[in-house]
């Protein structure tokens, strides 16, 4: 299988023998959006991590939730990782704190910290018995099982580490184990170190490759199956493959619109995948992993599929909240629900109001009885959400919180621009932190940004 997760809220699955999606994704269960996800050794698992302060445990065989782990302070949760026997789950949060959990139990074993700075990457050796974390902060830190702080790599990337990864083989063992970890970051290198552990408990990383085949702030790294080959993922909205042994740029893939913002190989077929906020997935074959000296022959297919957001034609060019009832009963048509399009006109639904029907909605106001007919109608109302209702639009427009298309955008104590519902409903729940700094909100005041609301109705009927 391929998971991808998004700031949609939401998780889907796909098969990799034809990349058609499984049968009970999307998975919906975080209530913003999902920043990381991660399948266990055995495949059954897929743990993902949210702003909504939760590590949620799915089951790939049914799609249902198995446990909701919730992160101590409830910070954002921006990364998790699995250990390499699935012993072992690790979640990393916007104020620094690490979560260790014991996986077969669901129970939290221990908790770390690194102060005044957001956890945002993590990797697991392939022994299994340590854990690197990357920050915002620039420092690459390796803990044990204990949360003890083995070695701190201070200033790795400028302005800050945005992933990293270990290869997924031990180079040497014997009386010291040998180690191949990959990072990058905002100062768009990628870099290739060796960490070593020996008997007597000494670290030390060590500085092989510093690559920078990227003009931006590279994003994402993942390394293959044999530890050969390494790909990242940069702003500059392109794809690199390294020879992870030599340093050399291999392949430059540039199909992407936007920033590519995560990659990852497949640990049984020579495929990798990678996706960005184009709000596609691109999956690459390789057609030989060559040595080095083959290098300049690599092949890589361009993308030979694609996992994109199904463009509506005709109304779904303007907003959703902007159709008219004449646009919501050609989407009903379109979804196979016209049985429902009396009903509708009848009840006066244009766009605005179909964003807000709700299960109860479609029951007591609108009589609909069939409890099948509710659940499409559901379903297919939570797949326009997440895929028509922000198409193409600017980040800037789209809340920090909710990613959807401000409405009433205000400005919070953080200096950043929030829908007014979102922050309000945030600082009631999450103890007047913000968002984006995870620092606490010197006051609840609100100002209404009523430039940004000026400039999303000057693009909104630009559209």
């Amino acid at each position: 299988m391929l998971a991808t997760c998004s700031a949609d809220k939401t998780l889907r699955l796909y098969h990799t023998l034809d990349f058609s999606e499984v049968s009970y994704s999307p998975l919906s269960g975080h209530g913003y959006g999902v920043h990381c996800c991660c399948f266990s050794a055995c495949g059954q698992y897929l743990a993902s991590c949210s702003t909504d302060g939760s590590t949620i445990v799915w089951s790939t065989v049914t799609g249902e939730i198995e446990a909701v782990l919730e992160q101590p302070g409830r910070s954002p949760v921006r990364v998790c990782a699995f250990s390499p026997d699935s012993t072992h789950l690790v979640s990393g949060a916007s104020d620094g704190t690490l979560a260790l959990w014991n996986f077969p139990t669901k129970t939290l074993v221990r908790m770390g910290a690194v102060n005044e700075t957001t956890i945002v990457a993590c990797s697991f050796t392939p022994c299994g018995q340590m854990f690197m974390t990357g920050s915002t902060y620039g420092d690459l830190r390796l803990w044990d099982l204990n949360m003890n702080q083995l070695h701190t790599e201070k200033n790795t990337h400028d302005l800050g580490v945005t992933c990293c990864c270990f290869a997924p083989k031990i180079l040497s063992g014997g009386d010291v184990l040998q180690f191949r970890l990959a990072s990058c970051g905002q100062d768009s290198t990628l870099k290739i170190w060796t960490v070593s552990r020996s008997n007597q408990g000494s670290c030390k990383m060590h500085l092989i490759h510093s690559l920078t085949g990227q003009a931006a702030p590279v994003l994402s790294c993942a390394f293959s199956s044999d530890g050969q080959l390494l790909v990242s993922g940069s702003v500059d909205k392109t794809v690199t493959v390294y020879d992870a042994s030599q340093g050399a740029l291999l392949y430059t893939l540039n199909q992407h619109k936007r920033y590519v913002t995560a990659c990852a190989f497949s640990p049984t077929a020579p495929l990798f995948a990678t996706g960005s906020m184009d709000k596609t997935v691109n999956i690459w074959r390789v057609e030989d992993q060559c040595s080095s000296n083959e290098s300049k022959h690599f092949p890589v297919e361009t993308a030979t599929s694609s996992c994109r957001a199904r463009e509506l034609p005709g109304h779904s060019r303007l907003l959703v909240s902007d159709w008219s009832e004449e646009d919501v009963g050609a989407w009903l048509c379109e979804e196979g629900l016209e049985v429902l399009g009396e009903t509708f006109k009848a009840n006066n639904i244009d766009g605005a109001e179909l964003l807000r029907l709700t299960k109860e909605t479609l029951c007591s106001e609108l009589n609909i009885g069939s409890v099948g007919l509710r659940s499409k109608v559901l379903r297919k109302l939570e797949e326009l959400r997440a895929g028509c209702v922000c198409t193409g639009a600017p980040d800037e427009f789209l809340c920090p919180i909710t990613r959807e298309l401000m409405v009433d955008p205000v400005i919070a104590a953080d200096g950043y621009s929030y829908e007014r519902e979102a922050i309000q409903s945030w600082i009631a729940t999450k103890n007047r932190s913000s968002p984006m700094t995870n620092l606490p909100l010197q006051t609840t005041l609100l100002t209404p940004n009523r430039t940004l609301k000026m400039a999303i109705g000057r693009w909104k009927t630009s559209q």
